[in-house]
């Protein structure tokens, strides 16, 4: 889907179709209203978020799936309602014929952002 590697966050969503730039658009606004504090910026070519310097969340969008990123402990923490999803270490995909999880999704950054603060 991309051509090309953007260098803002709002680049890079502009870079896909309209349904899913509207999804991509959500999981921002979700990140902005659970950790307004968050740095926004492009990071390993996707979306990333860093709160006091350390690595918040980061999401990419792919041809069948939203790719969500909240390192190995939120996932670990979140196990049981990730199952049914395809994962990897820190890792978990969306598919995009299904609803996005967001309230799942809000969660996971309360879960980091706690997770962080007592670092």
């Amino acid at each position: 889907m991309q051509n090309k590697k953007a260098d803002s966050v709002e680049r890079y969503i502009k870079e896909f179709p309209t349904e899913i730039q509207e999804i991509l658009n959500q999981l921002r606004a979700l990140v902005k209203s659970v950790a307004p504090q968050a740095i926004e910026s492009i990071s390993y070519g996707m979306p990333a978020y860093k709160y006091n310097k350390k690595p918040l969340v980061y999401f990419a969008a792919y041809e069948k799936h939203i790719g969500l990123y909240a390192t190995p402990s939120t996932h670990e923490a979140f196990s049981k309602e990730l199952s049914s999803y395809k994962q990897g270490k820190g890792s978990v995909q969306f598919p995009l014929n299904k609803d996005i999880p967001f309230p799942l999704i809000k969660k996971m950054i309360q879960f980091k952002l706690q997770e962080l603060d007592q670092k």
